[in-house]
């Protein structure tokens, strides 16, 4: 594995960091209904009822309930990166605080699925996904079980991203109404 030279988001646009460096989502609000979506776009409200083409940019929340999760034990196949050895990841559906949408995201390593309940608290964090040939650390948004009286501010360097980029995770997308 090349060394680290620095980190780079996964995929632009999905996240960005406040001036402290805590990473929040950016999603899109339709203006006339209210409508959220993640990860973010310009346009087309997915709402059938509303005919708002436009949408606006908005961080979303930095905490949630945990909605569902699983856990994935088996190595993706190629062209994918996968750390040698292979270890087994949790993944979790966040049904986030205020908007009430529902993001899917990799839970931080060392939390299985054994770890978690339906209903706990979650919070953001990023962490690194792969390095890639140049050196490039590939950074994604995630979650991690939240702590009491943290109010999703990073704490032992996991989630405080190192200077303002916008980044993006490999999540799936979502929409809900508010």
């Amino acid at each position: 594995m090349p060394k680290v030279t620095h980190q780079e988001p996964a995929i632009e646009g999905w996240f960005a960091a406040d001036e402290a460096g805590n990473p929040y989502l950016t999603g899109s609000k339709c203006p006339q209904c209210g409508t959220y979506v993640f990860p973010p776009r310009a346009n087309n409200c997915p709402n059938p009822a509303c005919a708002g083409d436009a949408l606006e940019s908005v961080a979303l929340s930095t905490r949630g309930k945990l909605w569902s999760y699983t856990e994935n034990r088996y190595a993706p196949p190629p062209p994918y990166p996968s750390p040698d050895p292979f270890e087994p990841f949790a993944v979790a559906a966040v049904e986030l605080a205020d908007e009430g949408l529902i993001v899917l995201g990799k839970v931080v390593e060392g939390t299985l699925a054994a770890d978690l309940k339906v209903g706990i608290e979650m919070e953001l964090t990023t962490m690194p996904l792969f390095t890639d040939e140049d050196g490039v650390a590939r950074i994604v948004y995630g979650w991690r079980i939240a702590r009491a009286g943290d109010d999703a501010q990073p704490s032992d360097g996991v989630g405080a991203l190192p200077h303002k980029w916008e980044v993006a995770p490999p999540a799936c997308g979502a929409e809900r109404r508010k």
